[in-house]
């Protein structure tokens, strides 16, 4: 990829950290969401994130889409954003 993508540090519960690259960003229903993949590698495997924090939090907290319905609906969201990027 030509241009860098932002790196965000996710800290998992198990204490563990993982980084992923910010794709694009939505924001559908009020919810935001995150299209994130795991390497900056043009062919890698590409993740959603939906912010499921409560509005008195400080900081944003993450969680895989993986209701198939849901996940459809944001894939056509972040395919059209990303017209030459194949998502699905």
């Amino acid at each position: 990829m030509n241009n860098k993508l932002e790196k965000l540090t996710f800290e998992l519960d198990d204490g563990t950290s993982v980084d992923f690259y910010i794709e694009e960003e939505a924001r559908v229903n009020g919810v935001d969401y995150l299209l994130v993949t795991e390497s900056e590698d043009e062919e890698a495997e590409a993740l959603i994130l939906k912010d499921v924090s409560a509005e008195s939090e400080t900081e944003a907290r993450f969680e895989i889409v993986e209701d198939e319905t849901e996940l459809e609906a944001l894939a056509k969201v972040f395919q059209e954003m990303l017209d030459d990027v194949d998502i699905v």
